[in-house]
């Protein structure tokens, strides 16, 4: 083979390889640049907000001595449950049972004194009178008598005056007896005395058997135990809180949510509730109310739910919980990954026989994943996802599988707190 062959050849084998390369580019060309694509479908929507909060009980009290004392007793622990009426601590109380004991005696003398008057007493007093108007009425007829024997000279006039003067003292007599008698009466001035003893002796021994009473701590009701701060023998004064209560009754839980979010709440909405401790142990609540004005420091409003069942038995008080709440639902609605929409947009790419075709589309509710397309689409529509495609560029459509509550491309959400973190972050 001469050296013009060869040549001849080469070129030949040049422009067959440049040929082949121009198919292939033409080949490419008319398939079309690969893109991800997911199909529009009739599905449920919901939107969630997602937020950090705490455990609280709705009454939480202090409990603390009205006395002066040292303790001799604390009958409860920190975390323990207790019924209403139940002793949780006792002060010593020798010298208030000593008080009360003498407050009940003088009470038993007052009223022995009061009963004695208004019987013996009084009886007493009647008799007197009946001897001292026996006596009066005698004196009365001697008198007439000796009147008789002076007026016929049988006596002289110091016999007159002697009967007068005998008749004048059984008079003075009989107005005492009938006082005595009067004072001893029911409505008299010895039993009113009497009376008033009793009733301030009635007062006493209640204030002594109250005092007695307050050297037991009691719980005003249903509860738990949260904070105890007392030992026996500690020297306790009143106003100094000494154990601290939660009382039963709905647990609530708190949050503050940023006020940016507050167009989303609405009293009644249910929330799903987690602790990061027991995190698959999830439960539900129900916003019960939302601040009518907002915390200037920290731009948030506080939200208050409440569980819908009864509390796990692992909640404590002011245990750190997530919440997530309801805020929207769309049951039949056509949605799509918000990664669809066009930058700074409400317009998406579509297949259209194999070339990208924009679409202007109206849009309805969000969440931090998935938006709702209200016009502009028909279910079973290719839209385009990712790369950067020309409207009329030809694609090669690789649908992916998606559903709200997951990326395009099957990858799930952020977990709860990282969702928070987006949620708080949009």
């Amino acid at each position: 083979m001469t050296f013009s062959d060869m040549n001849r050849r080469s070129v030949w084998l040049t422009l067959l390889g440049l040929l082949l390369l121009a198919m292939a580019l033409l080949t490419w060309w008319w398939r079309g640049t690969p893109v991800d694509a997911v199909v529009v479908q009739s599905q449920t929507l919901v939107r969630t907000l997602q937020f950090s909060a705490r455990v609280a009980s709705q009454t939480r009290v202090d409990v603390g001595s009205t006395l002066t004392g040292r303790v001799e007793a604390v009958l409860v622990l920190e975390g323990a449950a207790v019924k209403r009426g139940q002793v949780l601590l006792r002060l010593e109380s020798q010298e208030l049972s000593a008080a009360f004991s003498q407050a009940e005696a003088a009470e038993r003398q007052a009223a022995a004194r009061l009963e004695g008057l208004r019987s013996t007493g009084l009886l007493s007093a009647r008799a007197v009178v009946s001897q001292a108007d026996a006596a009066v009425r005698a004196a009365q007829a001697a008198w007439e008598r000796t009147q008789q024997l002076v007026a016929q000279g049988f006596l002289s006039d110091a016999a007159l005056d002697e009967a007068r003067r005998a008749r004048d003292v059984t008079q003075a007599q009989l107005a005492n007896a009938q006082a005595q008698a009067s004072a001893n009466g029911e409505h008299g001035s010895d039993q009113a005395q009497a009376q008033a003893q009793l009733a301030l002796a009635q007062a006493a021994s209640q204030a002594a058997r109250a005092r007695l009473a307050q050297a037991a701590l009691l719980a005003p009701t249903d509860g738990r135990v949260l904070l105890r701060e007392v030992e026996p023998g500690q020297i306790v004064q009143p106003g100094k809180a000494l154990l601290g209560l939660a009382l039963a009754g709905p647990v609530e839980i708190v949050a503050q949510v940023d006020e940016r979010f507050l167009d989303q709440l609405r009293v009644g909405q249910s929330a799903s509730v987690v602790a990061d401790a027991f995190a698959e142990q999830r439960f539900t609540a129900r916003v019960v109310s939302i601040a009518p004005s907002v915390d200037a420091q920290r731009g948030s409003v506080e939200v208050k739910l409440t569980l819908t069942d009864a509390a796990p038995d692992f909640l404590r008080e002011d245990m750190t919980v997530s919440v997530e709440a309801e805020t929207a639902r769309v049951d039949s609605a056509l949605v799509l990954p918000l990664t669809a929409l066009r930058p700074a947009s409400n317009t998406v790419l579509v297949n259209e026989a194999g070339r990208a075709r924009a679409r202007s589309v109206r849009l309805g509710l969000r969440s931090l994943e998935a938006v709702e397309v209200e016009d502009g689409l028909l279910e079973g529509d290719q839209v385009l996802v990712g790369g950067t495609l020309q409207v009329g560029q030809r694609v090669r459509v690789r649908v992916l599988p998606w559903q709200p509550g997951q990326r395009a491309g099957g990858a799930a959400t952020p977990d709860a707190g990282a969702a928070l973190i987006n949620a708080m972050g949009r």
